[in-house]
């Protein structure tokens, strides 16, 4: 009798949560890691792997990159990370995005064309040194493109080169995801699964008003971005903005939001977040875990993207997983009154078909 091969596992999910992305098969943790604004750029090297390892040992086993991060430097990054780590491909999830390309000038290296979309995907596969991501999102709408062509490119990837599982769209609207939803299923193509959106306690009109008729309709997953309003909601622009911080380390990407914190929506903000820091702390935790937990909290996300440039920010920032059960209506509606910002449907909100 043959003895059977032992299957080698690297994962620890610890007290790390799962939800289904969307109506698909495909689990992804509570809580992922990206790549945004750091890998590639003011993080390189090993501590790209350690942050990668804090998460992995956090329970979290999503990781998302893009093409545009860094202009490809990031997808470099997380790809040396992940292959000097070296854990069994079938254990993790990792998503990366094509549209902007690498700032590259030609004419097709950008844009949601079948040729971008499959080479941009083929050039992100060989710089992430893995045969095929598990959801290949596309990062922007692209109007200049026919939809037939671009969820023929995306069906094309999936079925014929085995270059992804899953496709998505990132900041379409729920029009744009309806129509291509609508062409796949008439031509017998593969529709979009998942939107990732920006969502957050100060941005939520999109995803809570007008992606409600895909979530019901198609069961739309959501990897969403920037669930603490790009540190604001963390309180540590309370009184202005730190040397280390993302909006010092990324000014001119970040001018319109520093202008604003200046003037008196921004104050107002500021002012919220100092009383959602008092809801916080009698939860035991911080104004950084109460809004990671609000976020995931929502039963239509399915994962929240978490920005780490130091392995303690994802050991703290996974704390927010104990805060979750503590989010109770009463809570919840504590607050609500103090974001007095809950979006309202319009009276002709209806199905999108």
């Amino acid at each position: 009798m043959s003895q059977q091969p032992t299957v080698r596992s690297a994962y620890q999910p610890k007290n790390m949560k799962f939800n289904y992305l969307g109506r698909t098969g495909l689990q992804v943790s509570a809580f992922s890691l990206g790549g945004w604004l750091t890998y590639g750029g003011t993080q390189k090297g090993n501590v790209v792997k350690d942050i990668l390892q804090a998460a992995w040992d956090n329970g979290i086993q999503t990781f998302d990159t893009a093409e545009i991060y860094a202009n490809g430097a990031c997808e470099v990054e997380m790809g040396n990370a992940l292959k000097e780590l070296d854990w069994p491909r079938d254990e993790y999830v990792l998503t990366t995005k094509v549209f902007f390309g690498t700032s590259r000038k030609e004419p097709n290296t950008r844009g949601l064309s079948r040729k971008h979309i499959v080479e941009g995907l083929k050039s992100s596969i060989e710089r992430l040194q893995t045969p095929y991501v598990d959801i290949v999102f596309a990062h922007r709408p692209d109007v200049g493109t026919p939809m037939l062509e671009i969820v023929e490119g995306f069906t094309q990837v999936i079925r014929n080169l085995n270059l992804a599982y899953y496709w998505g769209t990132s900041e379409w609207s729920a029009a744009q995801i309806t129509e291509a939803t609508l062409i796949a299923e008439k031509y017998h193509l593969i529709a979009p699964v998942a939107e990732q959106p920006q969502y957050n306690a100060f941005h939520r009109e999109r995803f809570e008003v007008e992606y409600k008729p895909i979530f019901e309709q198609f069961g739309y997953g959501t990897t969403i971005w920037s669930p603490l309003a790009s540190g604001l909601l963390t309180g540590k622009y309370n009184d202005g903005i730190p040397e280390d911080s993302r909006f010092a380390n990324n000014k001119s990407f970040f001018e319109g939001t520093i202008k604003t914190l200046q003037s008196e929506e921004g104050k107002a903000k500021i002012e919220k977040v100092r009383k959602l820091s008092a809801i916080a702390e009698k939860l035991g935790g911080t104004p950084t875990h109460l809004a990671l937990a609000w976020a995931a909290k929502n039963p239509n996300v399915s994962t929240v993207i978490l920005g780490a440039t130091k392995v303690e920010q994802i050991h703290d920032n996974c704390k927010a997983l104990a805060l979750m059960d503590k989010l109770t209506p009463e809570v919840m509606e504590e607050i609500e009154n103090v974001l007095d910002n809950k979006p309202k449907a319009s009276p002709d909100y209806g199905r999108l078909r």
